[in-house]
């Protein structure tokens, strides 16, 4: 009795503490996300006053991402982000780092699907260096021939190194097979082929197109107001040079009326399974709806369907959840699992299963009470450090979401119903469409599909 008593009180006291805190950050999260600010270069400014400790974080987003690549060059977008902090017309990549050193604080620029990112964070007393370094990398990149020919090597290495992940390798055919020739389904093999015919004028064209204060965000949380910031950025960003140029229109991925299935053979013992299809786009009024229907579906960890009743009930696999990459431009639908070999036809059967009975049954109360307790309940912990605040206000910006959505996100979850549940869920997931990956021993495998 005594051991049972100690473990009730400890749950009790856990229990009541993850409640203060969330209060406590729920309280915070009624609050606007910020100021938007349109500077003089026409960057975009979202600044967010935070004056507990002398820090600031800034992250920025630039709309050089793959989808502005141009057609048969995959790989260029995430090439030229990570050559801006490998010299400058007046630093060296270890000279920058050095500077950055010095002061504590941390550069960084990186490649992705829609937006290139860049991040900076230092001491209060030293934003002026940090700024100083930011747009010296943004503006004014050296791109020297021998660190594009060490990125290439090193792209290539990573690339050669990834195709023997069973993981990594369903990914990137699940993604093929449902984007086709848009850029969300770039491969690294087609990356592979590029990068050893790059040129340096690639590069600087690039560049050159895509990188301008019109295309760029920025956030700013941090110890200063918007007197502070505003005459620092106009100063440091005051010779960027603007770029009106269109970004290239996306191509349009496959519409799939069937089921298809991709076997790729491999001698591991444990199958890597996708299933999915294409799903929506960050901004669709649907969103929220998707967002609890996919919850009790399979992003809700041991509380999903599919993990109840794949893995706890059956004992069929080691992984199983779904996600719905709401991006930009509609992401896809993705169940993902791992299992034997031997399971793998059981595995697919019932995923159908359950992706069918989400769109037949009515969830229960208590599923949607769960779902709705976690979504909200865990939503101001995307908000509990400068660098989630900075990184959730330029989604904010992104999505069109407005800078009051931590006060309209719960609501607009709250507000779901079981009948939007099983709407949406007719709607978004369409099992006689989907896109099966199996990268798995095939003889062991003996798919039925």
């Amino acid at each position: 009795m005594r051991n049972k008593y100690k473990k009730s009180t400890c749950s009790s006291v856990i229990v009541l503490c993850v409640l203060i805190l969330a209060s406590v950050s729920i309280a915070g999260a009624a609050e606007p996300l910020g100021k938007r600010i349109v500077l003089e270069n026409g960057m975009i400014l979202l600044l967010s006053e935070k004056h507990e400790i002398p820090m600031v974080t800034v992250n920025m987003a630039i709309k050089a991402g793959v989808t502005t690549e141009p057609a048969g060059k995959a790989g260029l977008a995430a090439i030229t982000a990570a050559l801006l902090t490998q010299g400058t017309d007046k630093r060296t990549a270890s000279r920058i780092s050095s500077e950055m050193d010095f002061i504590g604080g941390s550069l960084s620029v990186s490649g992705g699907d829609d937006f290139a990112s860049a991040g900076l964070r230092v001491l209060k007393k030293d934003l002026r260096t940090g700024l100083d370094l930011l747009a010296d990398v943004l503006m004014h990149p050296a791109f020297e021939q021998k660190e594009i020919d060490r990125k290439v090597r090193e792209t290539l290495a990573s690339i050669q190194r990834e195709e023997e992940e069973p993981g990594v390798v369903a990914n990137q055919a699940f993604e093929k097979a449902v984007y086709g020739g848009h850029a969300y389904g770039r491969t690294s093999d087609e990356v592979a082929a590029f990068l050893p015919k790059i040129t340096r004028q690639d590069v600087v064209d690039f560049y050159s197109a895509r990188y301008s204060p019109g295309s760029t965000i920025i956030a700013v949380v941090g110890d200063l107001n918007e007197k502070e910031i505003i005459p620092l950025l106009n100063e440091y960003f005051k010779g960027w040079k603007k770029n009106d140029q269109p970004v290239p229109a996306p191509v349009a991925p496959p519409v799939s009326d069937r089921i298809m299935v991709r076997k790729i053979d491999k001698q591991i013992t444990q199958a890597n399974i996708m299933m999915g299809h294409m799903g929506l786009s960050r901004e669709n009024p649907d969103y929220y709806a998707v967002s609890v229907m996919n919850y009790i579906l399979g992003s809700g960890g041991f509380s999903s369907r599919l993990m109840d009743n794949i893995r706890d009930n059956k004992g069929l696999a080691y992984d199983v959840h779904s996600v719905f990459s709401a991006q930009k431009e509609p992401g896809a639908f993705m169940v993902g699992i791992q299992t034997k070999n031997e399971s793998a036809n059981e595995v697919i059967a019932e995923t159908f299963m359950e992706l069918r009975r989400m769109q037949s049954e009515p969830v229960s109360e208590k599923e949607l009470a769960d779902a709705k307790a976690y979504l909200t309940g865990s939503f101001p912990l995307r908000m509990d450090t400068s660098a989630k605040i900075a990184g959730i206000m330029t989604s904010v910006e992104i999505y069109n979401l407005g800078l009051d959505y931590p006060q309209k996100y719960p609501k607009l979850i709250n507000a779901v119903t079981r009948v939007d549940i099983q709407r949406v869920a007719k709607k978004y997931l369409h099992p006689d469409q989907m896109i099966i990956v199996v990268v798995a021993n095939q003889e062991k495998a003996k798919l039925k599909y």
